[in-house]
């Protein structure tokens, strides 16, 4: 059986001065570092003091996350640019506000770009798509990873085995600092427990 634990990165700079996230390197906001903090404080007696492997987005936010709840766990985070989130383009270091004032695409499908240098969709979902194939096959039993909201919302469709072209019309995602809960028994029948729970941000 493989147990994952997924966690969206907690407050971030970014969800408090109108700026857009993306690829923009935000640090954590301090009430975002207290987060983190009780989420790795949390996670210590979920998790049972059962052995994990902590994988995390290489940007910050998701980064200082992850070295928060590794602290607790005595875990050093493997940081992976797969698990970065969605690439919007030009707009990144701008406002949310120019992003809608200079949006180029209304995305309605998984294959529009919000902009013409940015990642649709379906490009997220292509470069996730060999890491999580790596994780699902490798040895490794009890997984914790640390990413972000779209990124996970890919995630979470590619984990049930949906294809990409169900984003269209359905997404699964979270808030900030939500904690998720997954696993595969032992005849391969996926099942998610916890969704985007934020009582571990408490």
């Amino acid at each position: 059986m493989k147990h994952f634990i997924t966690v969206q990165h907690t407050q971030s700079v970014h969800h408090t001065n109108g700026m857009v996230g993306s690829w923009t390197d935000w640090d954590l906001s301090q009430l975002g570092r207290q987060q983190a903090d009780n989420i790795g404080r949390n996670l210590v007696d979920y998790t049972g003091g059962a052995p994990f492997v902590l994988y995390s987005s290489d940007l910050k936010r998701a980064a200082q996350t992850a070295e928060a709840i590794g602290r607790h766990l005595g875990l050093t985070p493997i940081l992976r640019q797969e698990l970065r989130e969605r690439n919007l383009g030009k707009c990144c270091g701008k406002s949310v506000q120019w992003l809608r004032e200079n949006l180029e695409c209304p995305e309605k499908t998984v294959d529009d770009r919000l902009f013409s240098d940015g990642e649709s969709r379906r490009d997220a979902w292509n470069r996730l798509l060999p890491f999580f194939n790596e994780i699902m096959e490798n040895d490794e039993e009890n997984i914790l990873i640390v990413s972000h909201g779209d990124l996970l919302s890919i995630f979470n469709a590619m984990f049930l085995g949906l294809p990409v072209e169900s984003l269209n019309t359905c997404e699964m995602s979270g808030l900030a600092g939500g904690v998720s809960r997954m696993f595969v028994d032992d005849n391969g029948k996926r099942f998610i427990k916890r969704m985007g729970d934020l009582s571990f941000v408490k």
